[in-house]
């Protein structure tokens, strides 16, 4: 008896799943194409993982070499050398560049004249919307030593002309200002959407109090703030080892190369290039392991000392 009814709670549960997919089916087609994508270049790779303990081979089977390659990579100079790069790069993109967005928003919402505020939010956000193949070509002319602004500036001030793109001191510099002229406005979204949604009622609170503008944004628009700050750098620290391939792909060039070479670069180099598809996959999935690991620890220290975290 008991049976019977599960299975006829099952089959009208069932019933209704179906019913609510072909009354929404046309949303559900609208978004089939992200599922696909998804399933073919985040899910199935993470499948073929596989290849890292395997000689790959493209006729009959792959032979297990268990973790071969695992040593060939941690054994190698290049790759602490590269891992060296990455968490240089990707320290000053994640933490480095990270207060400045804060800061950015706070500073767009003090503005008074709501038509300067839009005008500009309209210009900090459009560079988001440029690849990098045309943020580089806009960087390279304007470092550019022979007629670029910002060495003629330079020369306005008598100070001798440098070759910021082929320099291994500054190239690092350019990908950090370029990676903020792009990403500092869009990133800031999330806080002014924070700030926007602060209750009214704690400003007058607080000029009831006395407090000037600045103690209001410091007990009032920051506490605000914490919670999408944490969770935005816990997400960023997934990306730590991920310091940017298409930046450093299209600013990199024979000078640099040994400053900015990135896991990245060193994975499509492995891969696509020298066809070392095992050694790529290693590196590839030490990044992912690595960056689950940074999120769930950072995770954990936040929530334990914040109360606050992504789950």
């Amino acid at each position: 008896m008991i049976q019977t009814e599960q299975r006829t709670v099952k089959s009208s549960g069932l019933q209704k799943t179906l019913k609510q997919l072909k009354t929404d089916r046309v949303l559900y087609l609208m978004i089939a194409p992200t599922f696909l994508y998804f399933f073919i270049f985040r899910v199935w790779p993470i499948i073929n993982m596989r290849l890292a303990f395997y000689k790959y081979k493209a006729i009959g089977p792959w032979e297990w070499v268990g973790l071969k390659y695992f040593m060939t990579v941690f054994s190698s100079t290049a790759f602490s050398n590269i891992l060296t790069n990455t968490l240089i790069i990707s320290f000053m993109k994640y933490v480095l560049l990270f207060p400045f967005v804060v800061c950015f928003a706070i500073l767009l919402n003090e503005l008074r004249n709501r038509y300067v505020s839009k005008y500009v939010q309209i210009v900090t956000y459009l560079p988001h919307f440029l690849s990098w193949v045309v943020i580089a070509g806009i960087w390279i002319s304007l470092m550019s030593p022979s007629g670029g602004a910002v060495n003629e500036l330079l020369r306005i001030f008598n100070l001798p002309s440098v070759d910021f793109m082929t320099n291994k001191d500054t190239i690092r510099w350019v990908l950090f200002y370029s990676e903020a002229w792009r990403s500092i406005g869009w990133d800031s979204i999330v806080y002014i959407v924070a700030i926007l949604g602060i209750n009214p009622s704690l400003y007058e609170a607080a000029e009831v109090d006395g407090a000037n503008r600045l103690q209001i944004i410091w007990n009032v628009i920051i506490p605000a703030l914490v919670a999408p700050m944490v969770m935005m750098f816990i997400l960023n620290l997934g990306f730590f080892l991920n310091a940017g391939f298409d930046q450093v792909f299209n600013f990199t060039n024979d000078s640099v190369n040994s400053a900015i070479d990135i896991l990245d670069t060193y994975i499509y180099r492995l891969g696509l290039i020298n066809a070392q598809y095992s050694i790529a996959t290693v590196v590839g999935l030490v990044k992912g392991v690595v960056g689950c690991i940074l999120v769930y620890i950072t995770h954990i220290t936040a929530k334990k000392f914040t109360g606050k975290g992504v789950w």
